[in-house]
């Protein structure tokens, strides 16, 4: 492979659209490392996106094609509908490894039969800052051991259907209050908390055998001051050399504030990206093509200069190309799919006759603007003077819907103004501190499953 080939194969962007557009196809054929499917690219279907990634592979043999598809929260396939599995959340409040493996088996075979290669999941993180904005319930717990025990379950699952798991986001993105889609967070933890508590979910899904792992853009002082991970050669260095991950490293898109913001821009994140140890670059969704080529050139101008060797670029170009397609080892049974795991704090009342209304609340940008919830007619917005009026109006027994409330200054404040009237609360995101008094059920994220034993639960 040449450096020119190699300044391509080690990226993987996004496009618009449902079609593969034509100058993505030309890169492509030209060496392109693959491409990442966001919700935009699956809109038209279950068939759609089969023949999608069937153009994909067909313009660039060789080529991985990716996704979110983490269960719960996070999916592109079921952005509408949600997941017809278990998120982590749930999954570890259940803590039935059997039934992880088998979660991460069934998106496997999906997105096996899709074609698809590399699913970007399972989440290690531990969640173990409730205000965190971005992590949640896509992590598996606060607990390292247990939480490790899920992650490497998951990985079995998933590669056993064939399709390479992308364990994220290194070293650990759970003890933030920041989401570094916009901003550069900060762990500030000692290099003993780190080891004992961070990196043990990491190390169980690199003992597990996962093919790939994402680094954050998150800086930890204890390790490197300076640099967050993704840019990070002590941080990657301790993955390869502490951990024994010899896979393939994926940055996190780098068009997030916590890479190329607010001067850096994606070429040159690009660039140091791969010097630090990266093997392939998430460039983010929609990505312009002329941007590609631009990444390519600042990589071939940085070999030139000396601030990138061409040994390093041929060996991250190498172990990107190890992330495509594997046989299946085994079929693993599908899980239960009306298995939800809801927790109730609280005496439940009567709801005969209860009227369901929801607390809006903004999504994070990895879960992104998708509905969530049972659906209902009555929604307002916590920042809305006339919020608790209108529901006080009602009438009946008052069933609220929110999302994260303990995150939201405003829920929590018309939550405990609805005391007197509010039957239930149903807390469709992480299980942070309750705002009221009010009986609560936690569904630890939102999914088909979890819909389904909700609406049993009200009846």
């Amino acid at each position: 492979m040449t450096p020119q080939t190699a300044a391509l194969a080690v990226q993987l962007p996004g496009f618009a659209g449902t079609a593969l557009p034509e100058e993505y196809a030309g890169l492509l054929a030209a060496g392109l490392g693959g491409i990442c499917l966001f919700g935009s690219n699956t809109a038209d279907g279950p068939d759609a996106t089969t023949r999608l990634v069937g153009a994909i592979h067909d313009a660039g043999p060789g080529s991985v094609v990716a996704i979110d598809e983490e269960g719960g929260d996070v999916t592109r396939l079921h952005a509408v509908e949600g997941s017809p599995v278990l998120g982590a959340a749930a999954l570890g409040a259940l803590d039935d490894l059997e039934l992880t493996e088998r979660t991460g088996a069934a998106v496997g075979d999906e997105l096996r039969r899709h074609g698809i290669d590399l699913c970007l999941a399972p989440v290690a993180d531990l969640n173990t800052n409730a205000a965190n904005p971005v992590i949640g319930t896509r992590s598996f717990g606060t607990d390292p051991h247990r939480a490790a025990a899920h992650v490497a379950a998951w990985v079995r699952g998933v590669q056993a259907a064939g399709v390479a798991a992308c364990v994220k986001h290194y070293p650990g993105h759970g003890d933030t209050a920041d989401d570094s889609h916009l901003a550069l967070p900060v762990v500030e933890v000692d290099g003993a908390t780190l080891n004992e508590r961070e990196l043990v979910p990491f190390a169980a899904a690199v003992a597990a055998g996962c093919r790939s792992v994402m680094t954050s853009h998150i800086v930890v002082p204890a390790i490197d001051p300076e640099r967050p991970a993704t840019f990070s050669p002590s941080l990657l260095a301790l993955l390869r050399e502490r951990l024994g991950f010899d896979g393939a490293v994926v940055s996190d898109a780098l068009d997030m504030a916590g890479a190329s913001g607010p001067t850096r821009g994606i070429p040159e994140a690009a660039v140091l990206a791969l010097a630090a140890g990266v093997d392939l670059l998430c460039l983010g969704p929609e990505t312009d093509p002329a941007l590609v080529e631009g990444v390519r050139e600042a990589i071939l101008r940085a070999v030139t200069d000396g601030r990138l060797t061409e040994e390093r670029l041929l060996e991250a170009a190498a172990r990107a190309a190890t992330v495509g397609r594997h046989a299946p080892a085994e079929t693993l049974e599908r899980p239960d799919p009306a298995r939800a795991a809801l927790t109730v704090e609280g005496q439940l009342p009567d709801l005969h006759g209860a009227v369901l209304a929801r607390v809006d609340s903004t999504p994070s940008i990895a879960v992104g603007a998708v509905p969530w919830g049972l659906p209902t007619d009555l929604a307002v917005d916590p920042d809305d003077p006339r919020a608790a009026e209108r529901l006080r109006s009602t009438g009946g027994p008052l069933v609220v819907q929110v999302r994260d409330a303990h995150r939201s200054p405003a829920t929590v404040a018309l939550l405990r103004e609805l005391e007197p009237v509010a039957a239930l609360v149903v807390e469709w995101g992480w299980p942070g501190p309750a705002a009221s008094a009010t009986p609560r059920v936690c569904t630890h994220g939102t999914s088909q499953p979890a819909y389904r034993a909700v609406r049993e639960l009200l009846g």
